[in-house]
């Protein structure tokens, strides 16, 4: 009867250990996320500037006015 209230200790020891490492692997998350979000963040900010320092010569290319398009209805296309 005595090797019953061993296991059942050991079991609750075990349930508390394991509930003290699941709670530091979630505070651990949580901050991994804030951080990668962070330096998504910051990352687009010096993009941000050195296109604005240095643009490609794409960017060039593209700020040049571009031909307006025209939405043309099918059933006048149909008619013709």
């Amino acid at each position: 009867m005595e090797w019953l209230w061993l296991v059942a200790g050991s079991g609750w020891l075990l349930a508390l250990a394991a509930l003290a490492l699941a709670r530091g692997v979630s505070r651990r998350l949580a901050q991994l996320t804030e951080q990668y979000w962070a330096l998504k963040y910051e990352h687009g900010e010096l993009k941000a500037r050195v296109k604005a320092i240095a643009p490609t010569p794409e960017e060039v290319a593209g700020s040049q006015p571009t031909v307006q398009q025209t939405f043309v209805p099918l059933a006048s296309v149909k008619r013709s």
